[in-house]
This record gives C-alpha cells, structure tokens and sequence, in this order.
C-alpha cells in the first residue's frame, strides 16, 4: 500500500506550524477531545446508547469548537491504529472455538466477499452511474464489516458464544480478502489490465505471505516470552510484534493485516498463554483492552469531525441508494450461503443471520481506504462523501436499532440454574488459578512455605465446596434435572474443548507414525460426528 507512504499521518493545518506553540495546539485538541470522549461515556451509559454511535454524534457537535480542524488521515489507520485494533482480537480470539465455526467463517470471508461486492458494484453501476473501477473499489468498502460497535452491543446483550465467534472471526479474515482485493482493482486501474490469472496468483501470493510472516514472527516471540515473564517487557513485545507484523509485511509487499492477525492468534494461544504467569496474563490483556478502547475512541471522535453534513446533505440522495446497494448486496451473500452450511457444517439458525445481516456495519477501515483513493480517480471527492455519509447512517441507524433488535430476537435465555452454574464454575477457576499463582511464588521463593500451605488451603476449602455442588447438579436424574437445553451449553462448549485436545493428540501421533493414517481418520471421523451432535452454544 505504497500510496499511504506519501501521507503525512495527523494533518492539523496552522500557519507557521514550525514553531513549538503548535505543540501546545494539538495537545490541546487531544485533551478536549479525551473530555469530550469522557462525556460520551458517560452520557451513553445513561441513555444506553452505544459507546461508538455516541463518539460520531460528538465528533460531528464540536467540529466547530475545535480551535483548528482535525484531517483523519488514512495512513494514521492502517499504520498505526489498524494494527492495533486486529491484534488486541486476534489474542483475546480463542482458535479451539475459531476452528469449531472456521467454516461458515470461511465462506462468509472468501466467497462471500467476492459475491457482495460483485453484486454491489452492479447496483452501484445501475443506481449511480459509476465507471467499472470506481464502482468496484467501491463495492469492495462497502463489504467490509467493523464489528466494533457489535461486539460492544454484545457486551450489554447477551448473545451466544458462538454467534460471537462467528462475527469477530469473519470480521478478521473479511479485513484480509478485502484489503487484497482492494489493491489488486487498484493495480488494475493504475496498469491498465491484469489478466485472471495473474491476479489468483497475486492474491495468493499475498495472502501466503502474510501467513508466514504471522508466523515468523509469532513463533519468534513465543520463544522470547519464556525468557521473560515481566509484565512491562511482555507489553513492550506484544507492541513491537503488533506494529512490526505489519510493517514487515508491507516491506515484503504481502499482506501485513494477515500477518498482524496470525501473529496475535500465536501470541493469544501459544506466547502468553503457556509462558507467563497468571499475574502477568492480566496485566498484558488489561493493557490491550485499554489499547483497542483508546484506538477506537479516537478513530470513531475523528470520524466524526470528518464528516461534512452540508456535504452530507448534498449526496444524501447518491448515499441512500448507495447503501440499499450494499445491503442488497450483504442479504443476497449472507441468506443463501449461509443456508448451504447445513450440508458441510452444523447450521447457522436464521435469527443468526439476522445478525450478521443488521450487524453489517461500516467504520474506520471503510473510512481509510476511501481517503486513501488515488487522487486520479474520477469522481473521487464525490466517492468519498458517499461512503463517509454511509458510514455515519450505518453508525448511528443501525447501531441505535441493534441493541433493541438483539433483545427482540431473544438469542440467549438465562434461568437461575444457569446462574447458578457460572457463579460455581467462575469461584472453582478463580482460585485454581490462585493456587497456580501461589505455586509459581513458593518456586520462586518470593513465598515461606509456611505461608503458602495456609493460604493453600484456604483456596482449596473454596475448589472443593465447587466442585462438590456442581457434581451434585450435574448427577441428578434428566427428569429431575433443572438444566434446560441453554443451561447445557457451558457443559457442551467443554466437551467439545475436549475433543479437539483428542483431535489434536490423534493428528500429532499421525505426524510422529505413531498410528496409521487408516485408524486415525476413522477416528477423526468419529470425533466429528460427535462435535456436530453438541449442542453449540
């Protein structure tokens, strides 16, 4: 992505910008913008509105009170606030449940993406009069999904995890397929032609590429996390990996998003959670909750101020039709593939894609590649108040109506026995995870034994007084049992950890000639039948 090089990453234009009272300018702007952010809290908090939608309503109220205006640049977000924001999911993302859903997440990202934005760039053709080009780069913003502001909805409405799994993982690898086939429609416009297959090999190329650098670097890091287990060393790592991933990537012209993504999803799984301790895990995943936070409160108050509502106003009849293109575009993808999953994969009900329908929300990718349009294509300045106005209708429409249509569709029921579990199951791993913690001090010889033996013991009157209530709930009789089908879902999300850990156990002693391929994959094919009888929550 060469042509972001060539941006300045904070553009703030003031005469004589040499001089330090500048400074003192943008430090300004920042504080009354991190108040202005506090205040958004606060209020949404009280009128139960999303977090992000309240972020561009303010942005857009104080653009005139800023004592100079802000330019969101592209290069700001890709470079530095991108890489951010993919990391902090990629290492909270489990793979174990990624994997149970890799395949309608699979679907969605590849084909899904290529049909969306084919059928979108047709209307967009159609309904606006746009060349091939335009329509497609286009087509191809519009198809990509900024589950931000949903994941915040899901975190005030309770939904299943799997459909969470479902949306941030299609949300990770749409990110990757889109922004390839972003650059490879520019390369056609700026060449003038590149033929089918060239651009599978292009694309392919890429994206091969990403991977390995996600795990060069990955593994490299895991490595150098069991060297250390200081918190601030392992935050200043997970930085350097987080930023240098993509970096490394662009240096090497494949994809850095993909290489960003399969180096968090390393780190998440194999660095942290394996070689640090427990003190140390909440510290680094505290400080990335806080990173991904910050990112976003400045990129959606930006957003805002972006915004030009007289321009606005002007293209709103080019954004309306613009945005029933792309959500007719969204339903022809998601309705019909997603009902061909039943044949390959364990269904995705149809209040789900209801979700994944209403949840198709634009935000700060869909605005960095729109800014970051070659100034030679035409109709540019019109493109981007079209899919700046969509981007503020879909934050504020559909990110006010989603949390009431979340509670409509009812996804998930909670009953008092459920509670009951979860508050067992949260007191039985907390202080596991304390006499871990414990264990670690006494080697280190931070602890007295004296000490440790008491304090031990305290947690394990807690571990058994769990385990004791919970096996008397799980043993009673079915007909006599006051667990419903959602209350089975927890007890079936550890099943099915289970068999992916005999999965894993059978695919390793496969490698190592341990077992013939014959025994393993009837096996395997046993393992899966038994996945796809769980009840998925």
């Amino acid at each position: 992505m060469q042509w972001l090089s060539e941006r300045s990453l904070l553009a703030i234009p003031v005469a004589g910008s040499e001089n330090q009272g500048n400074l003192s300018e943008v430090i300004i702007v920042l504080i009354i913008l991190l108040l202005v952010a506090t205040g958004v809290a606060l209020i949404s908090r009280r009128l139960r509105i999303p977090y992000i939608t309240g972020l561009v309503l303010a942005g857009l109220a104080i653009t005139e009170l800023l004592p100079n205006r802000i330019a969101l640049n592209s290069a700001l977000i890709f470079n530095l606030f991108l890489p951010i924001l993919l990391f902090e999911s990629a290492i909270n993302t489990d793979i174990s449940r990624l994997r149970s859903t890799i395949k309608p997440i699979a679907i969605l990202a590849g084909p899904g993406v290529l049909l969306c934005t084919g059928i979108t760039s047709v209307l967009l053709k159609l309904e606006l009069g746009l060349a091939w080009v335009p329509a497609l780069l286009v087509a191809v913003i519009l198809s990509i999904t900024d589950t931000a502001l949903v994941i915040a909805v899901f975190k005030e409405v309770s939904v299943p995890h799997r459909l969470v799994t479902l949306v941030e993982g299609e949300s990770l690898l749409n990110d990757d397929v889109a922004l390839v086939l972003f650059s490879l429609i520019l390369t056609v416009y700026s060449t003038g032609s590149l033929s089918p297959l060239d651009a599978v090999q292009e694309f392919l190329f890429v994206i091969i590429g990403g991977v390995l650098v996600g795990l060069a670097l990955g593994y490299l890091s895991v490595g150098l996390f069991s060297q250390t287990d200081d918190p601030l060393s392992v935050i200043l790592l997970t930085v350097a990996v987080a930023l240098g991933a993509f970096q490394t990537g662009e240096f090497f012209h494949v994809s850095g998003v993909v290489a960003v993504v399969v180096a968090g999803l390393i780190v998440g799984n194999l660095g942290v959670s394996q070689s640090t301790s427990a003190s140390t895990q909440v510290t680094l995943f505290s400080f990335w909750e806080f990173a991904g936070f910050g990112v976003n409160t400045f990129i959606f108050l930006l957003i805002g101020l972006e915004i030009n509502l007289i321009t606005l106003w002007q293209t709103l009849p080019a954004v309306l039709l613009a945005l029933i293109a792309y959500q007719v575009g969204r339903a022809l993808t998601v309705y019909p593939l997603l009902s061909l999953v039943r044949f390959i994969d364990k269904p995705i009900p149809m209040r789900w894609r209801h979700v994944l329908f209403l949840g198709n929300i634009k935000g700060s990718l869909s605005t960095a590649l729109v800014l970051s349009l070659p100034t030679s294509l035409p109709q540019r300045e019109k493109l981007i108040a079209i899919v700046l106005g969509i981007v503020l209708l879909s934050l504020v429409g559909q990110g006010l109506s989603l949390p009431w249509f979340l509670r409509r569709l009812k996804l998930s029921h909670h009953s008092e026995s459920r509670q009951q579990i979860e508050e067992l199951q949260a007191q039985l791993m907390t202080a596991k995870a304390a006499q871990d913690e414990l264990e670690n001090l006494l080697k280190s010889g931070v602890l007295p034994k004296a000490i440790y033996e008491e304090m031990r013991a305290a947690y394990q009157v807690k571990v058994a007084a769990s385990e004791r209530t919970l096996r008397d709930i799980h043993n009673q009789r079915p007909e006599r049992s006051p667990l419903n089908v959602s209350d089975r879902t927890k007890l079936d999300a550890i099943r099915r950890q289970l068999l992916l850990a005999e999965k894993g156990a059978l695919n390793d002693a496969l490698r190592r000639r341990i077992l013939s391929e014959e025994v393993v994959k009837e096996r395997i094919k046993t393992l899966n039948e038994q996945l796809l009888k769980l009840e998925d929550d």
